[in-house]
């Protein structure tokens, strides 16, 4: 693995912490004594980058959410945890941007999860760059009360980004999803664009119905942005809009549970993340989030993209007046189903992992009560 530790200046205390907790199993770094990932390992990597953002900086919210870490139990797992230690910002926002993407894509080629915890959500660009240099097509959740667009000719910010993915030249970005906004928050005009470019959009209102609806969005994700503020402010007391709707502390580790369980997220960020409320309170927060990842990540059934198909229980439905019928795949080490998007040869290979479609029963459901699948459709305009 290229050397990594020119990137990194802060890390967490060296001392003991109490038997089975994870201060005792992590692997803690330090300028002395700098350790390299290994493969099938999850790195913790803290960026206290807020240059475009209106948040204030602190290495008490970092320190704090190292202790909250290390002082949880260890789960039954199997995979290690490093903490890397911290990328401290440049002189400018470029400089942090590059060693975070530098960071990330070398630890995503080798196989290892690089968990950012920083700054704002701004960072998002500098992981999204990370699998342009791996030349990755990719999908980005992006967990928000708000859909943080901005204009072309605007600079990025926090609340202004996703754009700038939007705009880059290559762009890898094969689906976007927006998860948990709130439509009060959001402009109308820019969830019309999502729906043209046959993105995806959940509102926070359609997850309080149906807790579920996220697991087969984030069984299809490469890479998760999760903004804190998405929580509400009871929960998460730095929420810099002072929101009093939002997820709740259980969800948010539900979700992160969720993407752990995910054979196909390799990246994933926590942003926001600022002394801005009762650090202590918020620190647990984050650790517990972080916990829920990790036990997630630990109980990965090896499914689609990592296994085969081929032992999978198929299914064809015939919808009226389409021609072709719907397949649908059933895994035979989770149960859980996907449905399988006809493919133009002339694309050749480079979309060829975002043909299988993370899906659920009901979804076989409606097929079989002659309903074509929106998610099967979008995707098969994108192919298109």
């Amino acid at each position: 693995m290229k050397d990594l530790n020119i990137y990194f200046n802060q890390y967490g205390d060296q001392i003991s912490y109490e038997k089975g907790t994870l201060g005792e199993t992590i692997t803690i770094n330090s300028a002395a004594n700098f350790q390299h990932p290994i493969k099938g390992e999850v790195a913790l990597i803290f960026v206290p980058e807020y240059a475009n953002s209106d948040l204030v900086a602190s290495s008490d919210i970092v320190n704090c959410v190292r202790k909250a870490i290390y002082s949880l139990h260890a789960g039954d797992w199997k995979s290690g945890l490093i903490d890397m230690g911290t990328i401290s910002p440049g002189n400018t926002f470029e400089d942090t941007k590059r060693a975070v993407s530098d960071v990330c894509a070398e630890l995503i080629k080798n196989e290892v999860i690089p968990i950012i915890i920083g700054g704002s959500q701004d960072l998002t660009l500098a992981v999204y760059q990370a699998y342009q240099t791996l030349e990755q097509t990719v999908n980005l959740l992006d967990v928000d009360c708000a859909l943080d667009m901005g204009d072309p000719d605007q600079d990025i910010s926090d609340k202004a980004w996703i754009n700038k993915i939007l705009l880059e030249k290559p762009n890898y970005l094969f689906n976007y999803t927006l998860f948990g906004y709130q439509s009060y928050l959001t402009k109308p005009e820019e969830v019309r664009l999502l729906e043209k470019l046959f993105f995806d959009h959940v509102r926070l209102g359609e997850f309080v119905s149906d807790n579920s609806i996220i697991e087969p969005l984030l069984r299809n994700t490469d890479i998760m942005s999760f903004d804190l503020d998405a929580i509400r402010g009871s929960d998460y007391s730095a929420n810099s809009r002072s929101l009093p709707h939002g997820l709740y502390g259980e969800n948010a580790c539900s979700i992160m549970r969720y993407a752990g369980l995910s054979d196909k997220l390799t990246s994933l960020g926590l942003f926001n993340l600022h002394k801005g409320g009762r650090v202590e309170f918020d620190a647990n927060l984050v650790a517990q989030m972080l916990w829920y990842f990790i036990e997630g990540y630990n109980n990965r059934k090896g499914d689609y993209p990592i296994g085969t198909k081929k032992n999978y229980t198929k299914y064809l439905v015939s919808i009226d007046n389409f021609k072709d019928q719907i397949v649908f795949y059933k895994s035979d080490k989770s149960s859980r189903w996907w449905m399988e998007v006809p493919y133009p040869k002339v694309q050749g290979a480079k979309f060829h992992r975002h043909l299988l479609i993370p899906c659920n029963y009901q979804d076989y459901q409606n097929a079989l009560s002659n309903e074509l699948p929106n998610l099967w459709w979008k995707t098969f305009e994108k192919l298109s």
